[in-house]
């Protein structure tokens, strides 16, 4: 019961430091992803609740891969998880989204603002997932 605690609380943090992360950064990923904007600067149509369920899920999706990743390979320390998490942001999926980003020919900025985040966000939940 407490990994099923755990692996959403992660997701939880890791989807508040987004939250926090995007709104810091909105101008420049709005730029760009070449979010079309209304005359107020605000993406065109506002925000879709549904978009905002399904990220939710994805990290949730990540935290219960993280934490079985974890359990395998016996990473029980607060140092390990944040080392592990911080790891898998960097080195599995900034990579990925690079990879789409350049084929989809996006500028570089979003590889960096995106990328950063799933460092931030998978060190958060690595941190979390062996904190309890």
């Amino acid at each position: 019961m407490l990994e099923i605690v755990n692996t959403l609380v992660a997701a939880v943090v890791a989807f508040a430091a987004g939250a926090f992360w995007y709104m810091r950064l909105a101008d420049p990923w709005m730029r760009a992803a070449g979010v079309p904007r209304d005359a107020k600067g605000q993406p065109e149509g506002g925000q879709n609740p549904m978009i905002l369920a399904f990220t939710f899920a994805m990290q949730l999706v990540v935290s219960g891969m993280m934490r079985h990743v974890f359990a395998s390979s016996g990473i029980e320390s607060i140092g390990g998880g944040l080392l592990s998490g911080l790891g898998i942001g960097l080195f599995f999926i900034t990579p990925w989204i690079a990879i789409n980003n350049a084929n989809a020919m996006r500028p570089p900025m979003l590889t960096l603002i995106d990328g950063g985040y799933a460092v931030v966000a998978c060190g958060l939940m690595g941190l979390v997932l062996t904190l309890f």
